[in-house]
């Protein structure tokens, strides 16, 4: 009923978020809405994190904004199909991107389980079986943690890489909503150290020289 009062009205998400917790005292279910891109004032957001890096990713870990420090430290995402640019898949299924995770099993079960929690939040039901049979069929080791059926919440953490050239690089990192977009997250990553920043900014420097 307040679905197609909504719609009958033309209410925005916000305004039909509002109806819904005037009625029912409480938020209406998340309608999943698949995003390519995000608006430019936003990729600005990333883009003032010179030393930081930050990601835009999706309920299903697709990730579709990125900064210069994100492309240099985790993955150069532009040179990666669309379809290729998803955290789960590159945790599970590239060699390069599972050789940098100093500690790869934790890794790979924190971002099972807190995908599993984003995804039923934003409502991505189809979205989610798709990639989740997709993952099952090609790694072993993530049906197997899929079936453990862990949630876990990510507001923040730490994160260790692995650089040929340049060591350890020590992260932490929190994630961040983006305001009337269910469906996105701000991810940001910070030297956990001077030593991990001197890195860190060595490597940008490498990067743009």
């Amino acid at each position: 009923m307040l679905n197609r009062l909504a719609a009958g009205l033309m209410l925005t998400e916000p305004e039909r978020e509002h109806l819904f917790i005037l009625g029912l005292g409480r938020a209406p279910v998340a309608r999943y809405a698949a995003c390519d891109d995000v608006t430019p004032r936003l990729q600005r957001v990333l883009d003032a994190l010179p030393l930081s890096p930050a990601i835009i990713k999706t309920a299903t870990w697709d990730v579709v904004a990125w900064n210069r420090a994100a492309a240099t430290l985790l993955t150069d995402y532009a040179k990666l199909p669309r379809e290729e640019r998803n955290v789960l898949r590159l945790i599970f299924t590239n060699p390069r991107t599972r050789a940098a995770q100093a500690d790869w099993l934790n890794v790979a079960r924190y971002v099972v389980g807190a995908f599993r929690a984003d995804a039923a939040r934003a409502g991505a039901g189809v979205e989610i079986q798709q990639l989740v049979d997709e993952l099952s069929s090609a790694s072993p080791e993530f049906a197997a943690l899929w079936r453990e059926n862990d949630v876990i919440g990510h507001a923040d953490g730490f994160k260790r890489l692995r650089h040929p050239e340049h060591g350890l690089i020590e992260l932490e990192f929190s994630v961040f909503a983006v305001d009337g977009r269910p469906d996105l997250g701000m991810l940001v990553y910070n030297p956990a150290s001077r030593e991990s920043a001197r890195r860190v900014e060595a490597l940008m420097a490498q990067a743009t020289g």
